[in-house]
């Protein structure tokens, strides 16, 4: 999967001599903006997000894109989806028939939101465990709300529990979180009638909406229809069944937003406060946060025996569900493929690499001056990785 992102003033994709013409917007005057050509059948770009206040679109840049298979999604200013121009949808009128009789029987719709909330249940343990590594103090337990879905008797049931894992899992979350990005509780940006006020959920809002367009993206292959799912319910104007398929995928975007904060690699000059004391991404930091999510969901996963990236992970689970609708699959799991991720910059790793002296590590046979490097990691709060052969090193020294 790879993203463009075009932002800023001015904006123009239009086609000249067969080829896809694209400049991007200006963010001020002295910006000289980036300009693309892209020859006919050798676009490799697969969906552009649009994040900026005015430009042109053509007719034929409309073809263009649509015959090259390209995605392009609208967001307004808060990070949402105002429309996306999709591909050629799968034309399978079978498949849309089962999911809208999926949906009016209350026992089939359980089963599937249930499956829903299952994966994302996996997959919040999934961020939990990769925290509680670099953060000791993250504390956390869902085995009695994972029993309470298991006997969820109706739809809103399965929201309510939902709803206290969500709790948990944001407040535990906040532990991970500098105290200068004012982060208090996910749930809290929900009672804000002016939108996100602080840095770390106008980060998510944004990843979220870049998910929810892949969701779209892949519900428009399968062939199903994105206003009908099974765990949110029908309302106008909105992807019920792609809130659905980001619940399971929904880790991914948290996944980036911690990376792009312990990484540091966002600035105050990213975001801007508005008038209503709402926060916004300014197009420097969309442009980090699209890279981030981008890097992630191009990550790879063992899934069937072959490994595959979350992008096509998603595709292939949205697949799925239209086979189990249809009746071609008997079972749905939407936690596969599964995660887990072991970090090398752990708090044991920071405290051991620490706790090692010059001169003991010097009898070992091991250069002072590599000690020194991985002690300069363990001090500072970004993340860091390890060779092969230093992780080796480190184990001798356990056994030291």
């Amino acid at each position: 999967m790879k993203m463009l992102l075009l932002n800023g003033h001015g904006i123009d994709m239009r086609v000249s001599g067969a080829k896809l013409h694209i400049k991007n917007g200006r963010t001020s005057s002295t910006e000289e903006p980036e300009e693309y050509v892209y020859s006919p059948k050798r676009m490799d770009i697969d969906h552009i997000i649009v994040y900026g206040r005015n430009g042109n679109l053509t007719l034929d840049a409309v073809r263009w894109l649509i015959k090259h298979n390209v995605q392009v999604t609208f967001l307004d200013w808060n990070g949402k989806i105002l429309s996306t121009l999709q591909p050629p949808e799968t034309t399978n009128v079978k498949t849309k028939f089962v999911q809208y009789h999926a949906f009016e029987d209350e026992e089939s719709r359980i089963k599937i939101a249930r499956k829903f909330i299952e994966a994302k249940f996996d997959k919040s343990i999934v961020v939990m465990d990769y925290l509680k590594q670099r953060y000791p103090a993250i504390d956390y337990d869902f085995s009695e709300d994972i029993e309470k879905l298991k006997s969820a008797k109706n739809i809103r049931e399965i929201m309510g529990i939902e709803g206290g894992v969500a709790w948990k899992y944001w407040n535990e979350f906040n532990k991970a979180i500098p105290e200068e990005y004012d982060f208090c509780s996910r749930i809290d940006q929900y009672r804000r009638a002016t939108g996100a006020g602080d840095k770390v959920n106008v980060m998510l809002n944004y990843g979220y909406a870049l998910l929810e367009a892949e969701c779209l993206r892949a519900i428009n292959t399968a062939g199903l229809d994105a206003h009908v799912g099974f765990l949110h319910e029908m309302n106008p104007s909105k992807n019920s069944l792609a809130y659905d398929l980001q619940e399971p995928f929904r880790f991914l975007v948290d996944m980036a937003v911690i990376s792009l904060i312990e990484s540091k690699k966002m600035d105050n000059t990213d975001f801007i406060r508005t008038e209503s004391y709402s926060l916004r991404l300014k197009p420097s930091g969309a442009k980090k946060v699209t890279e981030e999510f981008n890097n992630w969901m191009n990550k790879k996963v063992p899934y069937k025996k072959q490994s595959v990236m979350w992008s096509y992970a998603l595709l292939l689970k949205t697949r799925e569900l239209a086979q189990y609708l249809v009746g071609k699959r008997k079972t749905l799991d939407f936690s596969k493929p599964a995660y887990s991720v072991e970090r090398q910059d752990s708090d044991d790793i920071r405290q051991k690499i620490l706790s090692i002296s010059y001169s003991d590590w010097k009898k070992m046979g091991f250069s002072k001056g590599t000690l020194h490097y991985m002690k300069k990691n363990a001090e500072a709060d970004k993340p860091f990785t390890l060779n092969s052969h230093v992780r080796e090193r480190l184990e001798i020294w356990d056994n030291y």
